[in-house]
């Protein structure tokens, strides 16, 4: 199936791939936004498209202010429902009871294992019955996201994933944004291209890789969280 999907949308704009999900998989597809720039191209796309395909984000507990605040603005501007995954909560307790509330600082492993408790268990039980997942995934982000490709099997997760702005560059993005009166995350003006965890996150200097402000304190080669690691 992904090489019919690769052949069917090899030259769709991104709108067109979203029209595409729509009438092949309807509510069978599901778009994971974490409110970063590309996600509210994607939701901003989805509406013009009247897409079915649900819509959800993980709540790790600790997000940024400037983050809910672009999320509630999006809620305004689309109407669209945003179903909100919360980690398990004895999961949360037993290891902020254990190790504290920044064990991830300590080791790669804790972080890991906050990263697991937060995002990566819900994320499970998000996209637990669809076959497609839409995300806001670019090429240039991250090496690692180098060698992923527009349209891909994720075998930790069983779906098959489709990136409508894999191509896209930065510049394109902000463009669309700002013709289009997309609401975004106004930390992007301060120095923060990729935004998550607020303990986690931090803005980056002219020249650093893209992904430098992400678990700053890390080997690079280290800098994921496990929600878009793809086994091909």
């Amino acid at each position: 199936m992904i090489t019919q999907i690769k052949h069917e949308i090899a030259n769709f704009d991104a709108l067109e791939i979203i029209q595409y999900v729509q009438q092949k998989f309807g509510s069978d597809a599901v778009f994971s936004t974490s409110f970063g720039i590309e996600d509210q191209v994607i939701t901003h796309l989805m509406a013009e498209a009247k897409s079915k395909a649900a819509i959800f984000t993980l709540e790790t507990g600790r997000l940024f202010p400037e983050t809910y605040y672009v999320w509630n603005r999006t809620l305004e501007k689309y109407k669209l429902p945003i179903k909100t995954f919360f980690p398990n909560t004895e999961a949360v307790e037993q290891m902020v009871t254990q190790k504290g509330p920044s064990s991830f600082y300590e080791s790669v492993e804790n972080r890991k294992e906050c990263c697991y408790i937060r995002k990566i268990e819900p994320l499970h039980r998000a996209i637990k019955g669809y076959k497609i997942w839409i995300t806001g995934i670019r090429s240039e982000q991250s090496t690692n996201r180098e060698d992923m490709e527009s349209v891909e099997w994720d075998e930790a997760n069983g779906i098959i994933k489709i990136h409508p702005l894999f191509h896209w560059t930065l510049s394109q993005v902000e463009q669309f944004l700002k013709t289009n009166g997309v609401p975004y995350n106004p930390l992007h003006d301060k120095g923060f291209p990729s935004i998550g965890c607020q303990p986690c996150t931090r803005a980056i200097q002219a020249g650093e890789d893209f992904r430098a402000g992400r678990w700053w304190w890390e080997d690079k080669s280290k800098k994921e969280c496990g929600l878009h690691v793809t086994t091909k």
